[in-house]
């Protein structure tokens, strides 16, 4: 997969061609062979990566545990509750938030208007198994969450979290990382009483940056759509183009050139064929369907046009998109995968069989070849895949987690 600006995101557009006629040819043979790690069962579908004790060792951060390399096994991080069929988190974010130099861990959830911070106890409250003091960063006053990404939208170095929800008219916001004042009350001890003091900290905060008023909707990319140079963000019911000035104090320019698209978080914006113009790369989020859309050009009007590809049909709620070099041959490869019981089964093909995808571009056919990831169980996505190298052996190893488990899937190269 040609790796040239390439980022990562979700949601994509409408289009202006038929797509293609047949799905592309899987080839279940070779490949990369992985081993399966499970490293629980619940409902949690958010995952990340970090090292979590400063050990040179990446760790696991998923949902209600932490998982230390290289056993991996749990211990714990905070609690969530079940609802719904789902665990109310949405994703899990690791970032040094209070800058002590160890990686903390941010999370909202579906229906929570709340983002918050879990703080990392250090050295001896990871070793006593002490759960993660819990941290307000901002009340969004904003509900029905799809999902999140953590991207530098801003260019300044520092992530902000961008926030999508299935409700197509939320606005569409960012929140930046920053910093406030609190006052507390302190008890201190003066010749031999107890007084109280009032003192002033300055603490972790989010401050919101509205990115447009008008439209949201399930799916998010973040990528230079239309190739001004300038990040552009796509939702479920359109795409806002960055202005050239101000962007972070001034409202996107908002192109309603789709409607209910319902993709996966993220799909990818990346330059498919080598023609020097970013494409697409998305899927439906809830249902079967697996394209990618290559730009044609942006119309007087500020529309994009695309024609569509079909890359696969065979399963249904491949949620989330990821690219990087498994194989090692210098090419990215298209990783996902079946989410299990995304709505609790409802969706079409929601109760098939779960399974790992990768997808290799072959620039001589302009096609996609799907290989099968085998694995040890039964093994889906949820919200978020991570590709890192746990092991240290030169190979980028899979880390998912949805409602059929939290695996390691440890990449044992082309065999």
């Amino acid at each position: 997969m040609p790796c040239r600006h390439i980022v990562l995101a979700a949601i994509a557009s409408l289009i202006s061609a038929p797509f293609a006629s047949a799905d592309e040819p899987v080839n279940t043979s070779g490949g990369v062979q992985f081993r399966t790690q499970r490293l629980t069962v619940d409902a949690n579908e958010g995952i990340d990566v970090a090292d979590i004790d400063q050990d040179g060792k990446l760790d696991v951060v998923s949902g209600r545990s932490w998982y230390r390399a290289p056993d991996f096994h749990p211990r714990p991080l905070r609690n969530i509750d079940d609802w719904n069929g789902y665990v109310t988190s949405n994703g899990d974010f690791a970032h040094d938030v209070n800058q002590d130099g160890l990686p903390d861990v941010i999370a909202g959830g579906f229906l929570e208007t709340e983002l918050a911070w879990y703080e990392n106890p250090g050295t001896e409250g990871l070793e006593l198994g002490q759960q993660w003091k819990r941290h307000l960063l901002v009340d969004t006053q904003l509900s029905q969450n799809e999902g999140a990404m953590f991207v530098d939208i801003d260019q300044d170095g520092v992530p902000e979290l961008l926030v999508n929800s299935w409700n197509r008219t939320n606005p569409l916001c960012a929140w930046k990382l920053t910093t406030r004042e609190v006052e507390e009350t302190v008890k201190q001890k003066k010749d031999g009483k107890t007084v109280e003091k009032t003192v002033t900290r300055t603490v972790p905060a989010m401050e919101r940056w509205v990115i447009g008023q008008r439209a949201n909707g399930h799916g998010m990319a973040v990528g230079d759509l239309n190739n001004d140079g300038r990040v552009d963000i796509m939702v479920g019911e359109g795409w806002y183009e960055q202005p050239a000035e101000n962007a972070d104090s001034q409202p996107w320019i908002y192109h309603a050139d789709w409607t209910n698209l319902h993709a996966a978080i993220p799909c990818v914006v990346v330059d498919v064929n080598e023609d020097g113009i970013n494409d697409l790369i998305w899927a439906k989020g809830h249902d079967y369907g697996l394209y990618w859309w290559e730009m044609k050009g942006q119309q007087e009007d500020g529309t994009l046009a695309w024609t569509e590809h079909k890359i696969d049909s065979e399963f249904s709620q491949a949620h989330a998109l990821e690219l990087a070099d498994l194989d090692g041959d210098g090419e990215k490869e298209l990783i996902t995968g079946k989410r299990f019981r995304a709505h609790n089964g409802r969706d079409p093909g929601g109760k098939d069989p779960v399974g790992m995808y990768y997808y290799k571009w072959d620039p001589k056919t302009t096609k996609f070849t799907r290989y099968d990831i085998k694995t040890d169980v039964p093994v889906g996505i949820g919200l978020q895949i991570r590709i890192v190298d746990f092991n240290g052996d030169g190979r980028l190893d899979i880390a998912v987690a949805g409602k059929s488990g939290t695996h390691i899937l440890f990449n044992e190269g082309v065999k």
